[in-house]
């Protein structure tokens, strides 16, 4: 019954922020390389954020380092919702709240200095991969739930690593914004506040896992995003684009855009794949060496994906 009351607070917040969200106008506004065509409101995602907080005062002793980093990139990630801000000043926030959750998680005496430079690099690239991700109703939210899902059934079932709780409130946050957005016509959006704030979470709670068993494998939990996100900048680079640029060049995209099937259908393709991975790697854990574990679902992905440039090239030669 607790959880019901908790989706109801959930539910009542993002029906308040509508409210300021229409009363200053924060919304977004379609362009040539949006994937929607109407005005819609922007930062819905923030639930995520108020998620945060009401865990936080229920564990001030627990979660004050994750609250404050998560705080930070919220804010920084909302003012760039609201009035666009420098990429160099998102990053510097970004680092510094990495850093504060690396301290954290002691990341510092545990890791060898390579290793903790890999782990900058993971962080702010699966911050930037879920911000750039965040393009079709229902996709954020259904992959969070799926990324969420997997992480509290390996907390479970594999390795404690953190309270239960934790992982719900995210899943329960990610039900509400769901509501309002998995919808042919969406009623928000969640922003970069939202898509970072939940990106920042998920890295928190892989860190810990990954910290926990001593094994990287958890990192497939991001698979598909991670694939789509990746070789999408990489095709962006040959194409001597400038990456932080909007475009429409990532595979679920061409789906949407291109070829008209359905934002919720994309999201829910994306979804159901990730929960065979996330299958996959729970199943595979401890029974193969992690570097075939990676190849045995990173080598299918990257196929896939190249199914992408067919569909353009089809698309274009009609």
């Amino acid at each position: 019954m607790y959880y019901v009351y908790l989706f109801v607070c959930f539910f009542v917040f993002e029906l308040l922020y509508f409210k300021v969200a229409n009363r200053f106008n924060i919304i977004d506004k379609p362009n040539q390389r949006s994937s929607h065509t109407e005005i819609t409101l922007r930062g819905g995602g923030i639930i995520f954020w108020f998620a945060a907080l009401i865990y936080f005062i229920q564990n001030i002793q627990n979660s004050l380092s994750f609250f404050t980093a998560i705080t930070l990139v919220s804010l920084v990630s909302f003012w760039d919702d609201i009035q666009s801000l420098s990429n160099k000043i998102r990053i510097s926030i970004h680092f510094m709240a990495i850093t504060i959750i690396f301290y954290n998680l002691d990341v510092f005496h545990v890791l060898p200095l390579f290793g903790i430079v890999l782990a900058y690099v993971f962080s702010i690239g699966i911050i930037n991969a879920y911000n750039f991700m965040d393009g079709i109703n229902g996709i954020t939210g259904l992959y969070t739930l799926v990324v969420m899902g997997s992480l509290l059934y390996a907390n479970k079932n594999v390795q404690l690593f953190t309270d239960g709780n934790f992982i719900k409130y995210a899943m329960l946050a990610s039900l509400v914004f769901l509501f309002f957005n998995y919808r042919k016509k969406a009623k928000c959006f969640a922003g970069d506040v939202g898509s970072i704030a939940i990106a920042f979470w998920v890295i928190y709670l892989i860190l810990k896992l990954i910290l926990a068993t001593n094994s990287v494998i958890w990192i497939l939990f991001l698979a598909i995003y991670g694939v789509d996100a990746v070789c999408t900048i990489l095709h962006r680079l040959y194409l001597k684009e400038n990456i932080f640029d909007a475009h429409r060049l990532h595979l679920y995209q061409v789906l949407s855009n291109e070829y008209k099937i359905q934002h919720r259908l994309v999201a829910l393709y994306y979804a159901i794949a990730q929960i065979l991975i996330s299958i996959l790697v729970i199943f595979l854990y401890n029974k193969i060496l992690d570097i075939l574990l990676f190849l045995i679902i990173i080598i299918p992905l990257l196929l896939i994906y190249n199914v992408k440039f067919y569909l353009l090239n089809k698309k274009n030669l009609n």
